[in-house]
């Protein structure tokens, strides 16, 4: 527990998304898209009709099932405990959450499916810190603590592959939450600065 203190916005965000996971069990069954959307899972018509523009970041934080919480809990620990103390916990949370808006944001526009399908998960805010691991990997000349460059191309590449490979998976936010991620490393990311 005393671990975690040294990384407060990777177990905030590890802790919200737990707690809404249950609530969500507890009301119904988080594998049931209409149940889900009662909680802010995105939904584009909602959206742009209804300007529900909350949903473009209450979604993040809403998963199908336990299976699609886990995966996306265990990668954003990996990159959380590295990227945390590399970026400061306010700039890292930053990354995460306008990371992951930016995916879904990607999605409304760019998936053909979008308009006809409910969506929730953190993998668009997980794949904006794979985007600033990526950044923050050319600026450390090829490797950040005990992970190289080649190790997250492998990770973005074997994700972005299964999720091509599966079924209603949405690759645009993907997509969209890797390359905002990236670009918010480049404003956000000052290695040569003392973080906060």
């Amino acid at each position: 527990m005393e671990k975690w203190k040294k990384y407060p916005a990777t177990a905030l965000f590890v802790l919200a998304n737990a707690v809404m996971f249950v609530i969500v069990e507890i009301g119904g069954s988080s594998e049931s898209s209409t149940h889900l959307l009662k909680y802010g899972a995105m939904y584009v018509p909602l959206v742009t009709q209804e300007g529900q523009w909350f949903r473009v970041l209450t979604a993040m934080f809403l998963h199908f099932g336990m299976e699609h919480l886990l995966n996306n809990m265990l990668v954003l620990i990996v990159l959380g405990l590295r990227l945390e103390p590399l970026f400061g916990s306010i700039s890292y949370a930053l990354v995460y959450l306008l990371g992951g808006i930016g995916g879904n944001l990607a999605s409304m526009r760019f998936s053909p499916d979008a308009a006809n399908a409910v969506s929730a998960g953190a993998s668009g805010a997980v794949f904006a810190l794979m985007g600033a691991m990526l950044y923050a990997l050319l600026q450390g000349k090829g490797r950040v603590k005990d992970l190289s460059t080649t190790q997250i191309l492998v990770m973005a590449a074997m994700s972005l592959y299964l999720g091509f490979a599966s079924k209603g998976v949405d690759n645009i936010a993907h997509i969209g939450g890797m390359v905002c991620g990236f670009c918010l490393a480049v404003i956000l990311y000052h290695p040569k600065r003392r973080q906060i």
